[in-house]
């Protein structure tokens, strides 16, 4: 052991020396190290960092890309549930689709309000299970809140507050909510809405690659480094794939809002 660390302890002054390649068609062993055999440990070392160097820089060519990593669940299952992994990262991008189709329409529609969160005394609640909800005309939905007079408030606050543009109008028990005219401001609106939601998108997302590297690193002293490298190369590309498809789902519905 004493002799591999004097080895390691010159190497920064032996990457530097022309000799270090060969000298002779051998590697020449420092004067700390006599114990370094012909074909030994530098030869190794010079080799494993020029295999990283090029690796490093073919992956930052342009046009080039890394090699995929793709683990056996099975064989690490020990250490994490891959596919529970990928099920909550495709959770997150799933939630944004249906934010995208319930939210963020240039047609604001009945079912449109229907989701929307209203915090009661009592606790939260979808806005249809207090309130019955209709369209009136194509430029009116009206809330009838008869069945829970006393959160008529607190639902016109979420539905102000809901990001759709919205400017409910109170009448005792009903609440009138106009739909916006489609200008081309409404439209810019929605899609910096869409925007906005994507991003939180990925803030969840980013938890949930962290929960999961964490989870991987407190198996450091029971695996070896290759396979912690491994399995953290392997959930950032998960993670990668899933930002991806957020960016495309951000895409076409911008293209969609803007027209």
């Amino acid at each position: 052991m004493a002799t591999a660390l004097r080895c390691f302890r010159h190497l920064p002054s032996l990457l530097y020396r022309p000799s270090f390649a060969m000298a002779r068609g051998q590697p020449q062993a420092p004067a700390a190290c006599p114990a370094l055999p012909p074909d030994g440990c530098r030869l190794c070392v010079h080799q494993l960092l020029l295999t990283r160097q090029l690796a490093t820089k073919k992956a930052k060519g342009k046009g080039q890309t890394q090699a995929k990593v793709n683990i056996s669940a099975a064989l690490v299952e020990d250490i994490i549930n891959l596919e529970e992994t990928s099920e909550d990262m495709q959770a997150v991008v799933e939630a944004l689709k249906e934010d995208f189709s319930r939210n963020l329409s240039v047609r604001t529609s009945p079912g449109a309000l229907d989701h929307i969160i209203v915090v009661t005394k009592d606790g939260k609640f979808p806005l249809n299970q207090l309130g019955q909800i209709s369209q009136k005309s194509p430029q009116l939905i009206v809330v009838n809140m008869a069945s829970f007079p006393e959160s008529t408030a607190a639902a016109t606050k979420a539905i102000r507050e809901c990001g759709m543009n919205l400017n409910p109008e109170v009448d005792g028990t009903i609440i009138r909510v106009p739909i916006p005219k489609v200008t081309r401001e409404h439209r810019e609106n929605l899609a910096k809405l869409a925007k906005q939601s994507t991003n939180k998108s990925k803030e969840a997302l980013r938890k949930v690659r962290s929960k999961s590297v964490n989870q991987v690193k407190k198996f450091k002293s029971k695996v070896s480094e290759d396979t912690i490298w491994l399995l953290e190369k392997q959930i950032q590309q998960m993670a990668d794939s899933a930002t991806a498809e957020m960016d495309k789902l951000l895409a076409a519905k911008t293209k969609e809002l803007l027209g």
